[in-house]
């Protein structure tokens, strides 16, 4: 490792000694770039991630001199995804830096995957807020190329988290989008009944009995096939339960559900707080009487 980080060391004084000599501009630039990609490498079998970072960002800089945009953007991924180990915030500048050269070069495919990397980081990270953002650029960005099985993954994401912070609407909205999308493809539609479950759960967690209902004949009209599922008849035995403010049909209807269909931890969240704004008006109704 001690050898690696010399040889690193070497490159590194070698690339800028050629930056600061004199030389004809594009021989120098080429050169030092060839010695800090060796450095970079070097540093990076030495696990030594943010001199390899710092390092690929100097390769990026002696590639935008030339104009090499491409090559440049490349540089600020390498030095990205070794930041990745350190700094989190480094490796989302520097990915940010690459979107950016991506997209003026036209390679949108390229800058879609890398707004989705950033999301991922900021997810990891916990912040939620800024994940949606990126997320819907990822979405955006692989709508605009026609890569529509990433850009719902990524517009899934954005419905979890928006749900996640109480925007029940906005996901409502992406979950009866995608399903509506995927009705027209034969290797997607075997996934609508789950969207419609997903939107119907937020539609739940805002509390309307009505709109719940209106919803269920509108995923009905969407999708005929609709009806006839558990998924629908959950739905439809929550929302009964909910105007009957009955909390023990609640229960046990999503406990019959679960143990045939394992809820998972976002569709459990959200009945959580179903189950809790109907204890409250049970509660309300108790202390009337």
């Amino acid at each position: 490792m001690g050898d690696q980080i010399a040889r690193a060391e070497e490159f590194e004084k070698k690339a800028e000694k050629k930056l600061s000599g004199w030389g004809l501009f594009s021989s120098k630039y080429e050169d030092a770039a060839d010695l800090f990609d060796k450095a970079g490498n070097c540093f990076k079998l030495a696990k030594s991630w943010d001199r390899a970072g710092a390092t690929y960002v100097k390769l990026a800089n002696c590639h935008l001199k030339l104009e090499s945009k491409h090559e440049a953007a490349q540089a600020y991924v390498d030095a990205a995804h070794c930041y990745k180990k350190t700094s989190v915030n480094e490796a989302i500048s520097c990915l940010e830096k690459a979107v950016h050269l991506f997209c003026d070069i036209g390679r949108l495919n390229m800058a879609a995957r890398y707004f989705k990397e950033i999301a991922e980081l900021y997810e990891a990270e916990q912040n939620i807020e800024k994940a949606i953002v990126f997320f819907e650029k990822a979405a955006d960005f692989f709508q605009n190329e026609e890569v529509t099985t990433s850009a719902n993954q990524c517009k899934q994401k954005v419905a979890h988290f928006a749900a996640q912070l109480e925007q029940y609407q906005k996901s409502i909205e992406i979950f009866e989008e995608i399903a509506r999308q995927s009705l027209n493809n034969n290797l997607l539609k075997y996934g609508v009944k789950g969207h419609l479950l997903n939107a119907g759960f937020c539609q739940l967690c805002k509390g309307d009995v009505v709109a719940i209902t209106n919803a269920l004949e509108r995923y009905q009209d969407l999708d005929p096939t609709f009806s006839g599922t558990r998924e629908y008849k959950l739905l439809a035995d929550i929302a009964a339960s909910i105007d009957e403010e009955d909390v023990a049909k609640f229960t046990d209807v999503v406990k019959e559900f679960d143990s045939m269909t394992p809820l998972d931890s976002w569709k459990t969240t959200l009945l959580l707080r179903v189950k809790e704004k109907l204890k409250a008006k049970e509660l309300e109704e108790d202390d009337l009487t």
